[in-house]
C-alpha cells in the first residue's frame, strides 16, 4: 500500500493540525507492513521539510506556493498528485478538501464545522473554499476521517454524510511521564492559537475577577500564536488590572511544551468550539487539572476529568479557577482522574485504525479524480 499523507499543516508551526499530521504521520511509520510505504507531501515557496522529520517516511517536496496549489487543487481539481509524488493507492488530505489523484483513494480529515457558521473566523482559502466546498467533498470522498465522536455526529448532520463512512481517529496522548508533584503556585495556562474561536476575551475578563477576589492568584500565560484578532486583547494584558499578571509567550515550539505545561497550576481553554482540544489531553498525561467550556468536543475529551462551564460565563470560570487555588484536593483528584483517563488515547491505536480506513477506501474507490 502506497500512502500519500499531506503533511503542509506540520511546515511552520506544529499546533493543532500540524501536531496531529506530525504525530499522526510518525505512528504510521511504526506500524507499516513490509510492503508499505509511506511519503509525506510538502509544498512552498520558501518552507522546506526536514528530511528526517519522520525518519521511516519518504519526502516529496515541491517548491510550489501554497496559494497556488491549494486553489488549483479546490477550484480546478488540478493537477493529480500523481504528477508531484508518482502512483499512490491513498492521497490523504489534512483538511476537508480532497487532493486530486488520477487512481489513488482520496480521504478527507475535518477537524471541526466552525467554518460553516463563523467565517468571519476563518481566513485565506478556509474563507474562500471550505463553506462552499467541504459538503460536496466530503461525500465524493473514499473516506472521511474525523477525530472525535461530537465532530462525526456533526458531519453527519451538517454535511450530510453517511454514519458509515466515518471514522473516528483521535490523537494520541504524548509519551510523558508524569510529572512528580503538582504545582499549585504554577501558571495558569492557556495552550493554543489566539483567534476568536478560543475565546480568549471571556478568559481575560474571568481572570481579572478572579485577582480581584484573590490577589495571590497565579499569574496567567498565553502559550499560542497571536492573530490579527487578537490586538485587542494584547492591549489589555498591557494595561491594569492585568498588566504584569497576564504573559503572552508566542507560539512555543513541541520540545518546550512538556516543561510548560508541568510548571502549570491548571490549564484553561474556553473555546467556543474545538473538535478535539489536544491541550486537554496533554495536561491531562502530565498532571495538569483542566477547566474547559461545555462546548464542541471538549467535554468528550475532558470527561470527569475536567471541570466544565459555559463559554460565556465569566463568573463560572472564575469560580472554577478559584476552586483549584483553594481546595487542593479538588486538583488532585481531577489530576487522578486525568491521569486514568488520558491513556484511552493512543497515537499508535489510531494509526492501526487508520491504515484499516485506507485499505477500505482503496477497496471502496469511487473514481477518478472529478
Amino acid at each position: 500500500m502506497r500512502i500519500l499523507l499531506d503533511y503542509r499543516p506540520a511546515l511552520r508551526h506544529r499546533s493543532g493540525v500540524g501536531e496531529y499530521a506530525h504525530e499522526l504521520a510518525a505512528a504510521l511509520a511504526r506500524h507499516l507492513a513490509a510492503t508499505d510505504t509511506l511519503t509525506l507531501f510538502s509544498s512552498s515557496w520558501k518552507d522546506r521539510v526536514d528530511a528526517g522529520v519522520v525518519p521511516q517516511a519518504h519526502i516529496v517536496d515541491r517548491r510550489v506556493p501554497v496559494r497556488v496549489l491549494n486553489y488549483a487543487w479546490h477550484r480546478l481539481e488540478w493537477p493529480p498528485v500523481e504528477s508531484f509524488a508518482g502512483p499512490m493507492d491513498v492521497a490523504h488530505a489534512m483538511h476537508p478538501l480532497l487532493i486530486p489523484s488520477r487512481r489513488a483513494a482520496r480521504v478527507v480529515t475535518i477537524h471541526d464545522l466552525d467554518f460553516l457558521d463563523h467565517p468571519e473566523r476563518t481566513r485565506g482559502e478556509i474563507r474562500r473554499d471550505y463553506a462552499e466546498l467541504a459538503r460536496a467533498h466530503a461525500q465524493r470522498a473514499d473516506g472521511v476521517i474525523t477525530v472525535s465522536a461530537f465532530t462525526a455526529g456533526e458531519i453527519v448532520r451538517r454535511l450530510d454524510v453517511a454514519r458509515d463512512r466515518i471514522w473516528v481517529v483521535s490523537p494520541g496522548a504524548p509519551a510523558w511521564a508524569p510529572r512528580e508533584e503538582p504545582r499549585p503556585d504554577g501558571p495558569i495556562l492557556f495552550m493554543g492559537t489566539l483567534e476568536p474561536r478560543k475565546n480568549v476575551g471571556v478568559l481575560l475578563r474571568a481572570y481579572a475577577r478572579l485577582i480581584e477576589a484573590v490577589p495571590s492568584a497565579p499569574r496567567l500565560v498565553l502559550a499560542g500564536t497571536a492573530t490579527e484578532a487578537a490586538e485587542e486583547w494584547l492591549r489589555d494584558i498591557a494595561q491594569p488590572p492585568l498588566k504584569g499578571r497576564v504573559e503572552h509567550l508566542g507560539y512555543v515550539e513541541p520540545h518546550r511544551r512538556r516543561d510548560l505545561y508541568a510548571s502549570a497550576s491548571m490549564l484553561v481553554l474556553p473555546s467556543h468550539l474545538e473538535g478535539f482540544g489536544l491541550p486537554v489531553l496533554e495536561a491531562m498525561a502530565l498532571g495538569v487539572p483542566t477547566i474547559v467550556s461545555r462546548r464542541g468536543a471538549l467535554p468528550e475529551v475532558g470527561g470527569d476529568a475536567a471541570v466544565t462551564f459555559e463559554p460565556e460565563d465569566v463568573d463560572g470560570l472564575a469560580a472554577a479557577m478559584r476552586k483549584y487555588i483553594e481546595d487542593p484536593a479538588s486538583a488532585a483528584a481531577a489530576i487522578e482522574r486525568g491521569w486514568r483517563r488520558a491513556p484511552a488515547y493512543s497515537w499508535d491505536a489510531s494509526a492501526r485504525r487508520l491504515l484499516d480506513v485506507y485499505r477500505q477506501a482503496i477497496a471502496g474507490r469511487k473514481g477518478g479524480s472529478a
